[in-house]
């Protein structure tokens, strides 16, 4: 007999959003993401901790394109990690920069500040300032402003959906509708209201029934993408790791649920990979993800 749960049940939220306790070798995982991320910064061109905002936290590391002819605009990829909004840090994730930089992208890692000091809707618009900072100034650095992808793991996976609806209109009468071409969500969440109940993540969030709302885009109407002055249409693909947890896996459909197969026309979970090691197959020339991502930046 199948064991039917409440989607408020506390235990059983429990083991289904808490990754650590999912993966025990998890630590190993964080241990090789910050030593290759060592390595990133000490044997690429970067300019670490550049401003992208007023508050404290709010900076980014840009890693220029390698290998390009002078004079032409490389794609962006602005990677935001993961971490449920309340842990980790961009410097364990300058790894990711290495996959691309070498292959031709202007890769882009921004900081953001962590709950509870802050709420999620906060670092919501942190990043909307952060990529508005791209689109401005990464002319500079070599990046292409009108091709920017936005991609994200698990908390950053959440956010890179969210600057896929913003209203950059409102935000800067200098920026286009679509600021963001494409996005890539690996291990996303997208419905915030079970984490307002699960218990080993809520009293850092504090989310309110408001702030779910705010800040769950599986709620919102799909994004108007389409740029009628250059006739591109942006989209999203959603990715998790195949022997993630069952909420994980429902998580990742919600998008291509309520956006549709158009604005999401990838939704899949990869064999055989866990809530770690599915962000490590984004570097990973032989995986599909990482094809998916670059076929993202050239689109």
């Amino acid at each position: 007999m199948t064991t039917q749960h409440k989607p408020t049940d506390p235990a059983w939220l429990d083991s289904q959003y808490n990754n650590r306790a999912l993966v025990p070798g998890h630590a190993a995982h964080f241990e090789r993401w910050a030593s290759n991320s060592a390595v990133a910064r000490r044997t690429l061109p970067c300019l670490l901790d550049l401003a992208y905002g007023v508050e404290p936290g709010e900076t980014l590391d840009v890693f220029p394109a390698q290998g390009r002819r002078s004079g032409g605009l490389a794609p962006v990829l602005v990677f935001i990690h993961g971490g449920y909004w309340r842990s980790l840090d961009k410097s364990d994730h300058s790894f990711v920069a290495a996959g691309f930089a070498r292959k031709g992208v202007c890769v882009v890692v921004p900081n953001y500040a962590l709950c509870p000091a802050v709420t999620v809707p906060d670092i919501c618009l942190q990043m909307v300032r952060a990529v508005a900072w791209v689109h401005r100034h990464i002319a500079v650095h070599g990046g292409d402003p009108a091709r920017i992808t936005v991609a994200g793991h698990s908390a950053g996976g959440h956010l890179a959906a969210m600057l896929l609806s913003a209203q950059w209109e409102a935000v800067g009468a200098d920026l286009p509708v679509s600021v963001v071409r494409h996005a890539l969500s690996i291990s996303g969440l997208f419905d915030l209201e079970p984490l307002r109940h699960t218990p080993f993540i809520r009293d850092s969030l504090k989310l309110t029934p408001a702030q779910v709302k705010m800040a769950s885009p599986a709620g919102f109407a799909a994004p108007p993408l389409f740029d009628e002055g250059t006739g591109v249409r942006g989209t999203l693909a959603c990715v998790a790791g195949g022997d993630e947890s069952s909420e994980f896996l429902r998580q990742n459909t919600l998008l291509r649920q309520a956006w549709g197969e158009q604005v999401v026309p990838v939704c899949e979970a990869l064999p055989g990979l866990n809530h770690f090691s599915v962000l490590e197959a984004l570097v990973d020339p032989r995986h599909r993800l990482h094809r998916l991502a670059l076929g993202l930046l050239r689109a």
